[in-house]
């Protein structure tokens, strides 16, 4: 049996992909609510195009409690010029608008994960329908993919780069090298506990080159985990070949960046109490297998012991649950091993 044909996006660009220049305008998807009849959700785009070359696809905000890809990304759209071009730049700083404008993981509309809504779907939800939108129409025109993440308020993370190991070993190269350029002080080969519906995956399954990162947490971003940001954005972009500035680069040599493996579902502890954290390790401390990592101390009364929990292998905390109370089924560290 054919497959069934999917219906046309009911998102439209307000800018035109294939002309020269900059442009900035919004992906404009109509959303009919109460206070709005005929209403839109106004993603901001912006467009950089001088001729033929490479095009990166730059997001921020996929989750809208992450801000450093959005500052750097609203920052990148004010500034870059066509001059400084070969190729195209297409950089959409809040992607999830709806959760960016709420401050939220997921979307306020229809409580959606966007990185967890690919491939999508032109008749969905808001956010199924975003996400089919940047599958069936703005992924195929990338040949370079980068989406900056970082904790939310519920994560807090060393700074790093990252992409993930795949099947088809060229394109793993080639999305490694891009970490390498994008120079943050760790890099990551990522294992996802759960990459179905993810963005990474559905830009990996086309065969693009994918960077991805996790820059910092708690809900806010530090003018130290900014500067990365900023920094990696140009260091990627000069190495795709489509910034040509002529600058050497203002970041941290790629030789700085220290390299940091998920080799397995042992880096993660997921809590099995509910209660009060207490960390036992802070961020990019090294641990050995066994030490300590949190504590979990009950909260209905007084008297009882915590409950702990140890690090499975020997590596560095990359990764620490933000708020002082966790719930059950809560990530609340990951330990990297680090390349010898």
């Amino acid at each position: 049996m054919a497959p069934v044909a999917l219906a046309p996006s009911p998102m439209t660009p307000t800018v035109d992909f294939d002309r020269d220049g900059v442009q900035h305008g919004f992906l404009r998807l109509p959303y009919s609510r109460d206070d709005s009849a005929w209403g839109s959700v106004m993603i901001p785009v912006t467009v950089v195009r001088n001729g033929s070359g490479p095009t990166a696809l730059l997001t921020g905000a996929n989750h809208g409690d992450e801000y450093e890809g959005a500052v750097a990304l609203f920052d990148l759209a004010r500034t870059l010029t066509a001059d400084r071009v070969a190729g195209r730049v297409i950089i959409v700083p809040a992607m999830n608008y709806p959760a960016f404008q709420a401050g939220t993981r997921t979307s306020p509309i229809d409580k959606g994960n966007l990185n967890r809504s690919f491939p999508g779907r032109p008749d969905g939800t808001v956010t199924q329908k975003i996400a089919d939108y940047f599958t069936r129409e703005l992924l195929p025109l990338a040949d370079l993919v980068m989406d900056i993440h970082s904790g939310g308020r519920t994560l807090d993370f060393v700074p790093f780069a990252a992409a993930h190991i795949l099947p088809d070993k060229d394109q793993e190269a080639r999305c490694f090298a891009a970490v390498a350029a994008f120079a943050a002080p760790f890099s990551m080969r990522m294992l996802e506990i759960d990459a179905v519906g993810m963005y990474d995956t559905a830009a990996e399954e086309q065969g693009k080159v994918f960077v991805t990162t996790e820059l910092g947490g708690g809900g806010t971003a530090r003018a130290e985990t900014i500067a990365i940001a900023k920094r990696g954005v140009r260091n990627v972009l000069r190495h795709a070949g489509i910034l040509k500035d002529g600058a050497s680069g203002d970041g941290r040599p790629a030789e700085a960046s220290r390299w940091l493996d998920m080799p397995s579902a042992d880096c993660f502890r997921f809590a099995e109490d509910s209660g009060l954290i207490e960390p036992c390790v802070d961020l990019g401390q090294p641990v050995r297998k066994g030490d300590l990592l949190a504590r979990i101390h009950p909260i209905g009364r007084t008297g009882l012991a915590p409950a702990e929990y140890r690090a499975a292998l020997d590596g560095i905390l990359a990764a620490r649950h933000f708020p002082g109370l966790v719930k059950a089924g809560d990530c609340i560290a990951v330990v990297g091993t680090v390349e010898s």
